[in-house]
């Protein structure tokens, strides 16, 4: 068995889309799958909108570790965006996901 080098290693992880929740300076918070980065230019793929999260959230930062909440309005997916201006990128949890991917417009 070869093993990989720790180049190629971190090349692949770092291109792996995982799943992200983003903040935009005009106050848009998006969910979707991409590669983390700290550039102000971020493509998400089966992106959502927040477009309002119910206190039982408890911020943004709620919204990646535990997802939205039955109270909370998401958006449809849509295949792909770009967003610009970005001013955070967080991992989303696992759990966090399911909920970002299950909970729809209520």
């Amino acid at each position: 068995m070869v093993e990989m080098g720790r180049t190629r290693r971190h090349h692949i992880m770092k291109t792996k889309k995982i799943p992200l929740l983003v903040t935009t300076e005009h106050r848009g918070v998006f969910f979707g799958y991409g590669t983390l980065t700290e550039n102000k230019i971020i493509k998400l793929e089966n992106a959502r909108m927040c477009v309002y999260w119910s206190q039982d959230v408890k911020g943004v930062l709620g919204l990646a570790s535990a997802g939205p909440s039955k109270d909370c309005r998401i958006g449809p997916p849509v295949p792909s965006i770009t967003l610009q201006a970005v001013t955070s990128v967080s991992e989303v949890s696992e759990p966090a996901a399911k909920q970002w991917e299950s909970n729809h417009w209520s």
